[in-house]
């Protein structure tokens, strides 16, 4: 494989679509590298928005309706990220990067085809290893999350409906002042603006709630960096530590590589320079 340009498969987190990944797509873009960011289901040109969430907003409304994402399952999402994989493996190297709740998709695919993959990158992503991600939200790690002042967001009843459904056009200042905290604390009230605009309403209560704990017989095979976003109010760093921690005790001789960025959850995203700058070196390992 000498010579030949690594691909990175991007995927996204929780609410949000292959746009997140504008601007690493650029940098990497630019550096040579072939870069494919995955719509999972039910996001992106699938994402259900409904009449009542357009303005004026109909509340009442937004929160009866089922979501299309309540048949929408972590296996689905493995799925779809599988395929790319499959498709884009014919070509060379592929190093397979999560975001946030991308995590959970990228490790299941790393069961199911570890040998696809010549690395995986976690950026502050859940790596679920001895719990399952709603275990670890109830964890002491994760105490310190700002997203627990986020719940204003919230429409509707998710079990329900289907679906976690979270109003992004909220118009309370109360409430987007405790999103932009836990998200984008290190960012302009503009970018903070403008990154909403590409969040949709809602997110799949099994890809939630499932069990993805990573198995060693596969997933842990595969080399594996992970990308510590120090300054996260979302995903703290504490509960990141936590998952390097007892995936290197899983698999002791295939460790993490770890990286640091002084980033809120999404800046490092936003502003891709430092990101791409450690993408670019971990696909030159590839070769």
């Amino acid at each position: 494989m000498a010579g030949v340009t690594a691909t990175f498969v991007l995927v996204h987190g929780q609410n949000s679509n292959a746009a997140a990944w504008g601007s690493v797509q650029r940098g990497l873009g630019l550096l040579g590298h072939r870069t494919v960011a995955v719509d999972l289901p039910g996001h992106g040109p699938e994402a259900p928005f409904l009449p009542a969430y357009q303005a004026p907003q109909d509340l009442d409304a937004l929160g009866r309706e089922p979501s299309a994402l309540a048949s929408v399952t972590l296996a689905d999402n493995v799925e779809r990220v599988t395929g790319a994989v499959r498709r884009v493996a014919e070509h060379g190297p592929v190093v397979l990067v999560g975001h946030s709740l991308g995590g959970l998709t990228i490790s299941g695919v790393a069961a199911v085809v570890p040998e696809l993959i010549d690395r995986l990158v976690y950026v502050s992503a859940w790596c679920c290893v001895q719990l399952s991600a709603g275990e670890y939200a109830q964890a002491p790690e994760n105490a310190d999350s700002a997203l627990a002042a986020t719940s204003g967001l919230l429409v509707g009843d998710p079990a329900k409906i289907g679906a976690l459904r979270l109003n992004w056009r909220t118009s309370d200042a109360a409430v987007l002042a405790a999103l932009k905290d836990a998200v984008l604390a290190d960012g302009t009230e503009q970018e903070f603006l403008a990154y909403l605009n590409t969040l949709e309403p809602d997110e799949s209560l099994a890809v939630l709630s499932t069990d993805a704990r990573v198995d060693a017989a596969t997933w842990g095979r595969v080399p594996r960096s992970y990308v510590r976003l120090t300054a996260d109010r979302s995903i703290p760093v504490a509960l990141q530590d936590r998952f390097i921690k007892e995936a290197d005790a899983l698999t002791p001789d295939n460790p993490f590589d770890v990286r640091s960025i002084d980033s809120g959850h999404v800046r490092a995203l936003l502003r891709g320079t430092e990101l791409t700058t450690i993408l670019d070196e971990l696909g030159h390992r590839c070769r």
